[in-house]
């Protein structure tokens, strides 16, 4: 069972509380890869959530490859190990690790790294999504702000 604690003084939105909890339990080693999580109907009724709420956390860490859906079997923990060999998986953590001491060394602190990493690796996805090469050298997110804009402009 995933245990959760609902924070009511937070901002932060309940699904994305949920996601952060799985995530930690995985990171920690308290959900072990291969280990099956509880049905999204299951943990929405076991937490008193609504289950679209679950769906939405679930959803979000298969994208992020944290958890592996599979119809009619169930959700289940990935083991990143197993699809890479020890040689590989040591190569990305040495990689991992050169980037992070690089950050810090400029003065991020890890919350700030990890951002970071998270927007960046957005781009990419997104570049790689609309047509692009995956690089996001000379890329851009557009902003939708300005894109709004534009288009009142255009249509006064």
């Amino acid at each position: 069972m995933i245990s959760f604690q609902i924070d009511e003084s937070s901002d932060i939105p309940l699904w994305v509380q949920l996601r952060q909890r799985i995530a930690y339990l995985i990171n920690s080693g308290e959900l072990k890869p291969g280990e099956k999580l509880p049905t999204v109907r299951g943990l929405a009724s076991d937490i008193s959530i609504n289950y679209n709420t679950v769906n939405k956390a679930y959803l979000s860490l298969v994208s992020d490859g944290y958890l592996e859906s599979t119809r009619g079997r169930g959700v289940f923990v990935t083991d990143i190990a197993s699809k890479l060999g020890d040689d590989e998986l040591d190569q990305v953590n040495g990689i991992m690790d050169d980037a992070i001491a690089a950050c810090r060394e400029l003065g991020m602190d890890y919350a700030d790294i990890e951002k970071t990493f998270t927007r960046y690796i957005k781009r990419i996805r997104f570049n790689a999504e609309h047509g692009g090469e995956g690089s996001v050298l000379g890329g851009r997110i557009m902003d939708f702000r300005e894109e709004k804009n534009k288009r009142k402009t255009r249509g006064a």
